[in-house]
């Protein structure tokens, strides 16, 4: 038994739905060519990413006509796809969007948004607020958006409700480009970081990322699919690209059984303690067993950010 996976590497048109609409259409005709079952795009397909006050004139309500057109197309292939959804109460959510034979199975509202740096998500969008996963002919899948993955807890919570493949749409830019290095270090970051949620999460990870220039800020692409081991089955280069691999279930099955993670976890032990810190401002203070918390004048470790 196989899944053939389809990542849709592609350069949306900033602000310009309709035109990335049409995009898609083509993009999913290349997919179904392949034979592709599921095809997915990245973030914020439909819109692009750096959009800042064009948030609220290209938001789409997800019942909208053009969102709908798209989700037709599940029909012929299971698709996921990024937009600006607007919600009844006029808030402004980055989502992402698993259709399947027509109908929506699950809309993922982005729950951890970028504030720093150049990015500045926490000023235009709300956050999401729950982290589940979907139930598709294929097997169950969990979503998350970019940033999301940066707290391996969405990635985690995931697991232990049952996904076996962890769907990554991103709008990633390239960072570091100024180093010796072959890799940018966002490009090298991004590959540990699948990598663990591969090793860790025991789960297959399809990691699908934009490309092109928007705002003076190059997206550097790289999409991948990794097997339940870590192992990457294909990667994609730095300009647009439709990324095929077949997901198989052997190595799901061998990595489980090698290393019973899941059937090892402890998540009502994590219930408890997450109750108590939540409930006890003093139990969040890092203590030293043998001499109580660490005093002022000692120095903190040095936690390089991502």
């Amino acid at each position: 038994m196989s899944l053939q996976v389809a990542l849709c590497q592609l350069r949306p048109v900033l602000g310009d739905a309709a035109q990335n609409l049409a995009a898609h259409h083509a993009w999913l005709d290349r997919a179904l060519e392949a034979n592709a079952q599921l095809v997915i795009f990245p973030e914020l397909s439909l819109h692009g990413y750096f959009l800042r006050d064009l948030t609220q004139d290209v938001a789409l309500p997800i019942e909208h006509q053009l969102i709908q057109d798209l989700v037709a197309r599940s029909r012929d292939c299971s698709i996921v796809f990024g937009f600006v959804e607007e919600s009844a109460d006029h808030r402004f959510y980055n989502t992402v969007v698993f259709a399947e034979d027509g109908k929506i199975l699950h809309a993922h509202r982005k729950v951890h948004l970028p504030d720093y740096g150049i990015f500045e998500e926490g000023r235009y969008f709300a956050a999401g607020d729950s982290i589940d996963v979907v139930q598709s002919k294929h097997g169950r899948f969990g979503l998350m958006i970019c940033e999301d993955a940066w707290h391996l807890s969405t990635g985690w919570l995931q697991f232990i409700q049952g996904s076996d493949a962890l769907i990554l749409p991103s709008a990633s830019p390239a960072r570091g480009i100024d180093t010796a290095d072959s890799e940018m270090s966002s490009q090298e970051s991004w590959n540990t970081l699948v990598k663990a949620h591969a090793l860790f999460f025991q789960s297959w990870v399809l990691h699908c990322n934009r490309v092109g220039f928007e705002d003076g800020a190059m997206f550097w692409g790289g999409s991948s699919v990794l097997d339940p081991f870590g192992e990457h089955l294909a990667v994609a280069g730095q300009e647009e690209e439709l990324l095929l691999a077949s997901m198989e279930l052997g190595p799901l099955r061998r990595a489980r059984m090698a290393t019973p993670l899941r059937r090892d976890a402890k998540p009502e032990l994590i219930r408890r303690h997450l109750a108590r810190i939540l409930n006890d401002p003093d139990a969040t203070a890092i203590q030293r067993e043998d001499s109580g918390p660490i005093s002022q004048d000692e120095p903190e470790a040095d936690h390089p950010s991502p």
